[in-house]
């Protein structure tokens, strides 16, 4: 991930809600385990890119007095959970600026339904750009080839998540986000980004991505501290702490994903193969952009601003 190279703007953000007040900001962080920091562990729990992001939004270089931070996402989350349970604590802090990063753990569930993932989203943004906030949302690596799984599996979770930045895409467009492509081959490839677990960036990842959205809010006046060193503090993963990890806490973490979602994946796996053979396999694409067109048509018009 280069900073320099693959952050891109998708609308003027909504600026009031960075003037709002006495000077003192407030940064909320709603998401999953890749907001929660899970993977860069530091004394206490977990950091992350929105931690290492709100320690560098104003000019003093901390989360001090001057940035009032709360990070509020849980690992396992989904686009249910941040608008049930997130987004009513996020209004209450009434945030200049809110990141919305989910969809990851949707797509790894037999319930997956991009309609109700889209109109999720489309409630949480609007909510937090209702009150002035700044929205900040990122698209992402499918988990299928983060993990490494045959295609015949892997396929069908890439099919999914492409829906799912499709639709963070439009809504981003929508409501004047600042976004992150965060789904490019360079940050899947790169080792040296990931944790043991292969699915959770280690600390250069989330690194990489504060720094990324850092110099995005740069570009809009809305980071004037500075940005987050790219260098990690702590030696990466070894190759004997990822087999242990695999034999430990990652055979829970297959178990309960595969009990979930494997039926539905084989499932899947087999649709996929039956089109390959036949030559079909365009059908699915196509089957999966009409799901996603559908989604978007079926939100409510944006409500625009009356006249002052």
């Amino acid at each position: 991930m280069r900073p320099t190279r693959a952050v891109t703007p998708i609308a003027g953000p909504r600026r009031e809600g960075a003037a709002r007040g006495s000077g003192r900001r407030s940064f909320v962080a709603l998401g999953d385990s890749l907001t929660e920091g899970v993977g860069d562990p530091v004394q206490g729990g977990w950091r992350g890119w929105a931690a290492l992001l709100a320690a560098g939004l104003t000019a003093d270089g901390a989360a001090g007095p001057s940035v009032r931070f709360t990070n509020l996402a849980v690992s396992g989350a989904r686009s249910r959970d941040v608008r049930e349970r997130q987004l009513p604590t996020a209004l209450e802090c009434r945030p200049d600026l809110a990141s919305v990063i989910v969809g990851v753990n949707d797509t790894l569930r037999h319930s997956f339904d991009i309609r109700a993932v889209a109109a999720r989203l489309d409630q949480v943004y609007a909510a937090l750009t209702g009150q002035g906030a700044v929205v900040l949302t990122a698209c992402l690596p499918d988990p299928g080839r983060m993990l490494g799984l045959p295609a015949a599996l892997a396929r069908p979770l890439a099919r999914r998540q492409q829906a799912v930045n499709v639709v963070v895409h439009a809504l981003s467009q929508r409501y004047g986000a600042l976004h992150v492509h965060a789904c490019e081959d360079e940050w899947i490839a790169d080792r040296a980004m990931w944790s043991a677990d292969r699915l959770h960036p280690g600390e250069r990842g989330p690194r990489q991505l504060a720094l990324r959205f850092h110099v995005l809010l740069a570009e809009h006046g809305l980071a004037t501290g500075p940005a987050p060193s790219s260098e990690p503090e702590a030696p990466g993963p070894t190759v004997p702490g990822r087999l242990w990890w695999l034999a430990t806490a990652g055979t829970g973490w297959v178990a309960r994903r595969c009990a979930d979602l494997l039926p539905q994946l084989l499932v899947l796996a087999a649709d996929e193969l039956g089109h390959r053979a036949r030559g079909t396999s365009a059908r699915l694409d196509i089957r999966a952009s009409a799901a996603v067109s559908a989604a978007l048509a079926s939100l409510a018009p944006a409500e625009r601003p009356g006249p002052a």
